[in-house]
């Protein structure tokens, strides 16, 4: 749950980013898919309009349990009244029967309520109710009205409050929703009453409400964006959906719960007719409009905005900086491995000068190890003697003054006395490291040997 929490904050900071704009052509293709089956629905089924709108007559009365819809449709017909729309509606925890026909002269409306009294005992509690086609096509002519007049204001104030471009992905983002609702209604038969006209404007002002907050947010973060040169409008514009889209989403579900409710409940359960037809529009109406302030006016705003020249040139500046970056990137790789093998090379060359060094002190003679009782310099080679074996007398432990200075490094020895002495540094110019014998104390025992001549 803790980084459920952050997701948020993570965001709207950037560091997790949904690429919405860069995704544009799914969106669009799958806004395509479902425009393109409500259109189809729309030509071939239609809308299934109210007596409000079409014009007829309505007969109402108390339902029984012998009483169903294919029964009451064929009364409605015998008694001359044609096709008819029989619905069953429960109010205050009564349920009535509600039968819709097209406009019948009064002869056929009275034959029509006697044929139901007679087939379902209904002794009171029928009404019949009349409305003219002519109220019903007022009603009509006024919706559209309504609808094109709130289409044209809204888009001078966002022409006014932001810019044109915004006005029209805003436009474009509620005819989206406008078929889809209406597509829905066609595809699944739902009837459209007077009702359905209030949801239907309200939810394009919940849609609406939600891509002006949206766009608000792309206006901040694209402000002096051709001259910071910090990123290219869509990367921006992708940046303010993701920081909104938290917001969008909890707004959406806290309006879609309670609606929901009333669908689902109110609708189901109670089967009220008015208050059912208001839920669903409002409920297919959210839906469409969420995700068209995110997935449809913004990538459409992107779209329009990369057109222009500025933004043209500045999506170009990014690129090449950006491509340049890439080729520096590759060019410190490349020199870091060209490094590593030089290294590695002359670790290589170091070691094999090494044993270079070592093979021409075998090869010039064995080194006797061991302490060294005295060194002779001859011709420039210092001979050791080695220790032999036996007792020692005691005036022979002490050292003489002269053997107590002299060093007894370890150097190569000709194999012959004609050979040149090799050179104490290898080829390469490192110095070979010299074994040194340490000091001999007093108590160490000597060698016995012959006496050195004193000069």
């Amino acid at each position: 749950m803790a980084r459920l929490g952050e997701i948020p904050g993570r965001l709207y900071r950037g560091e997790v980013s949904i690429n919405f704009v860069g995704r544009q052509r799914m969106w669009y293709a799958i806004s395509g898919a479902i425009l393109l089956i409500s259109v189809i629905a729309l030509l071939t089924r239609g809308l299934h309009y109210s007596v409000e709108f079409k014009g007829g007559s309505v007969f109402q009365f108390p339902s029984n349990s012998s009483t169903n819809q294919g029964a009451i449709s064929r009364v409605v017909s015998e008694a001359g009244g044609g096709s008819s729309t029989v619905q069953q509606i429960s109010a205050a925890g009564h349920s009535q029967w509600s039968v819709q026909t097209q406009s019948l002269l009064p002869s056929v409306s009275e034959k029509v309520t006697n044929a139901l009294e007679s087939a379902f005992h209904v002794q009171n509690g029928m009404s019949v109710q009349f409305v003219g086609p002519t109220w019903g096509s007022q009603i009509t002519s006024k919706a559209v009205e309504a609808l094109i007049i709130f289409l044209i204001v809204i888009v001078i104030y966002l022409s006014i409050a932001f810019e044109w471009k915004m006005a029209i992905a805003a436009f474009v983002a509620l005819l989206h929703d406008i078929v889809i609702t209406t597509g829905v209604y066609a595809l699944a038969g739902f009837q459209v009453s007077p009702a359905t006209v209030i949801g239907l404007l309200t939810i394009l002002g919940y849609s609406l409400y939600d891509t002006v907050v949206v766009f608000d947010k792309v206006r901040e973060n694209t402000a002096g964006l051709t001259t910071s040169q910090r990123s290219t409008y869509s990367e921006a514009a992708n940046l303010a959906l993701n920081q909104t889209l938290v917001r969008s989403i909890n707004t959406s579900l806290t309006a879609l719960i309670p609606v929901a409710s009333i669908l689902f409940i109110g609708g189901a359960l109670l089967s009220a007719g008015t208050l059912n037809d208001l839920s669903l529009v409002l409920f297919i109406g959210m839906m469409s409009g969420t995700y068209s302030s995110i997935c449809i006016a913004t990538p459409v705003l992107a779209g329009l905005k990369e057109r222009e020249p500025q933004h043209k040139d500045l999506v170009k500046r990014i690129r090449q900086r950006e491509a340049g970056g890439r080729a520096a990137a590759k060019r410190a790789s490349a020199g870091a491995g060209q490094g590593v093998l030089a290294a590695t090379a002359s670790a290589a060359t170091e070691g094999s000068s090494g044993t270079g060094f070592a093979a021409r002190r075998s090869a010039s003679g064995p080194v006797v190890s061991g302490p060294v009782v005295s060194g002779s310099v001859v011709s420039g080679s210092v001979v050791s003697r080695p220790a032999a074996s036996g007792p020692v007398d005691s005036e022979d432990a002490a050292p003489a003054d002269d053997e107590l200075t002299a060093a007894d490094d370890e150097v190569t020895v000709p194999a012959t006395p004609g050979a040149t002495t090799p050179s104490r540094r290898p080829a390469d110019g490192t110095r070979p490291t010299i074994r040194q014998q340490p000091r001999r104390g007093g108590s160490a025992q000597r060698r016995p040997g012959p006496k050195k001549k004193r000069r």
